[in-house]
């Protein structure tokens, strides 16, 4: 009765439960070599499509015309003003968000307190935020039709339809790109350097900046990068914000509509060109240091 209860298993499993153990298991992952090829060429199709077609379209546009005819359309009062802007709103913005990933980090890591799942839910807020929900929240809550808007326009220190505005909508979307690069890792390399270096008598400013700084330092410029590249790039927030102010307010991705829309498809698409050139350029810095410190961006979260 025992035999007729349980099944015997078959030949095929017996042969599958004989087989040395590395061996099923590489050969469970090994796909077919057509299999390989078509996904790899799907792949290369989509990223050719979605990627590196755009990209060759905004430099074979901007020079259509010739080189001259670029760079005359960049020595626009508009086009310096918006790039002059862009620069200054990354300037003032990724410093401010990087010593804002620093405390957070640090306040999350080195100490134990309840509410941290809730600042941490809390910074990764602009992530699931439009941008445009973000500028609309600061119109409304400095637009001139409030209370602290009205006083600020009263008192000449407008923050909406002003640079203030940008700034602000500007840190609201990039602030979670340093902590949370820095937040992993330091969570990861624990306390025991700080309180070995405040043992020995070590101030807070000097453990600061002789242990943990150190420790930090190519993650925290990995998510600097991060942020500089968002912050040049940002749209949505900044044109609910900003009223597109030719030559005050207009930064470069609104001035590339601004063109576009006014059929200045060499000035726009020069415009989109150079603001291209800078996300390459902070993308390559980002390739770089990953390679050279992989080991230290994947124990913070990155591969």
């Amino acid at each position: 009765m025992a035999d007729a209860t349980f099944s015997p298993m078959t030949d095929s499993a017996l042969t599958l439960a004989s087989r040395p153990r590395a061996t099923r298991f590489r050969k469970a992952t090994e796909e077919p070599r057509w299999f390989r090829w078509t996904l790899t060429a799907v792949v290369l199709v989509l990223l050719a499509v979605l990627v590196l077609a755009p990209l060759a379209t905004v430099f074979v546009e901007a020079l259509v015309k010739g080189i001259p005819a670029a760079l005359e359309s960049l020595g626009d009062e508009d086009a310096l003003a918006a790039i002059r802007l862009t620069l200054t709103i990354a300037a003032v913005a990724v410093p401010l968000n990087a010593l804002f990933g620093v405390a957070a980090a640090w306040a999350l890591t080195k100490y134990s307190w309840r509410g941290k799942a809730f600042l941490l839910t809390l910074i990764d807020l602009p992530f699931s935020v439009s941008p445009v929900v973000a500028g609309l929240c600061i119109v409304l809550l400095f637009g001139a039709n409030s209370a602290i808007g009205g006083w600020l326009v009263a008192t000449g220190h407008p923050i909406v339809f002003a640079v203030p505005g940008i700034v602000l909508a500007t840190m609201f979307i990039t602030f979670p790109f340093v902590a949370r690069e820095l937040v992993p890792l330091m969570t990861e390399q624990g306390t025991s350097e700080e309180e070995a270096a405040l043992t020995l008598g070590a101030s807070g400013a000097r453990m600061f900046f002789t242990v943990t700084l150190p420790n930090i330092k190519w993650a925290l410029l990995y998510g600097v990068l991060l942020c500089n590249a968002r912050a040049m790039g940002e749209f949505g927030a900044v044109a609910v914000v900003s009223g597109k102010i030719r030559g005050e307010t207009a930064t470069m991705p609104i001035m590339i509509e601004i063109f576009y829309n006014q059929y200045a498809s060499v000035a726009a698409f020069t415009m989109a060109g150079v603001l291209t050139l800078l996300a390459l350029v902070t993308l390559g810095l980002k390739t770089a240091l990953e390679w050279r410190y992989a080991d230290q961006l994947s124990a913070s979260g990155r591969h």
